[in-house]
């Protein structure tokens, strides 16, 4: 499987997936003009990568400054096909700045809904 890495722009996030790792990140602002056509390749990718089985530790490191409610959407797709894989060695970190507290709180209600993988809310 190859590295998935996408730059980012003024609206959307750096992707930088590696599969040789299995550390991933979305990092920066995601309020793209279509989301759908912009995370649809992310989706795909790592639909693919799930589907190929890994027995270690896979960590995505979630670094976003801001995003949409579209964004919103597609991150609680990407967590919800994560759970879905009830591997306890899977795990999200929810990284924010200390003083954004309104990140923090996206991250504790995306953390609500996680069942099966580990969720880490990570201040920096």
């Amino acid at each position: 499987m190859t590295r998935l890495q996408i730059e980012k722009t003024k609206s959307s996030p750096e992707i930088d997936f590696n599969p040789q790792t299995h550390t991933h990140l979305i990092a920066g602002e995601s309020y793209p003009e279509n989301t759908t056509l912009f995370y649809d390749p992310v989706l795909d990718w790592i639909n693919s990568y799930l589907a190929e089985g890994h027995e270690g530790e896979i960590t995505f490191n979630i670094e976003l400054i801001y995003f949409n409610s579209s964004s919103s959407k597609i991150l609680l797709d990407i967590f919800d096909m994560l759970d879905e894989t009830k591997n306890d060695k899977i795990s999200v970190n929810w990284i924010h700045d200390e003083d954004d507290e309104a990140m923090e709180e996206y991250g504790e209600e995306f953390e609500e809904d996680i069942k099966h993988i580990q969720f880490n809310i990570v201040t920096k």
